[in-house]
């Protein structure tokens, strides 16, 4: 599994604690994990909550990433923003166990984190046992188990239902505004990235232009 982090700018001095906990269990499970930024760094190009959602469909559309990780000062900005754009199935989690029930119920493809509520004494920790639950078990798998069945039929229900709602992604990077999407795309990695993991097809090929 490719997992993507991406942090917004209020956050974004928490990026390398928030990395090397991810990375960690990552490692341990035989995933890769992929720092898409903000780093923290002067002059480096911002994101915002908003396009942290934006992003998150970019990378899950095109496949360059299978699980999104991101969050914001609340981790709710994050969340909304994510479930805004097609193709994205965004939780919240606050501690553990909200990781594994979303993991398991709900099996969507995005994580939101609040990075300043609640951040305090033992937060890499927190992290850490977050991550450990959400990628603990095959995603979708049920909980309690007896109850897989129907929760696995309601999350194909409302895939379905946001596929017949929302525009095709590639259709949505066309109309927005393209000055805001090359913002998005315009992190230190993101290109190498991008270009490393993305399958060919029409949104790589749109966002490749980007940099052309």
């Amino acid at each position: 599994m490719k997992i993507a982090l991406v942090n917004e700018n209020s956050q974004a001095a928490k990026n390398a604690v928030i990395f090397q906990a991810l990375k960690k269990v990552a490692d341990a499970k035989g995933h890769e994990a992929f720092n898409y930024g903000m780093y923290g760094v002067d002059g480096e190009s911002q994101l915002t909550y908003v396009q942290n959602g934006l992003l998150a469909s970019i990378l899950l559309n095109s496949k360059a990433a299978d699980f999104v990780v991101t969050g914001c000062g609340t981790g709710e900005g994050a969340m909304i923003a994510c479930n805004s754009f097609p193709g994205v199935v965004c939780g919240l989690a606050v501690e553990p166990t909200d990781a594994y029930l979303f993991s398991q119920i709900n099996g969507g493809n995005a994580l939101s984190i609040p990075y300043a509520k609640g951040f305090g004494w033992g937060a890499e920790l927190n992290l850490e046992l977050i991550f450990e639950r959400l990628f603990a078990e095959p995603i979708g798998g049920g909980y309690p188990k007896e109850r897989a069945v129907p929760e696995q039929r309601n999350a194909r229900i409302l895939w379905d239902l946001r596929a017949a709602i929302h525009k095709p992604l590639i259709q949505v990077l066309a109309e927005i505004d393209q000055d805001f999407l090359a913002e998005t795309v315009a992190g230190e990695r993101f290109a190498e990235y991008f270009a490393g993991n993305a399958e060919a097809g029409p949104i790589k090929d749109y966002i490749s232009s980007l940099f052309a």
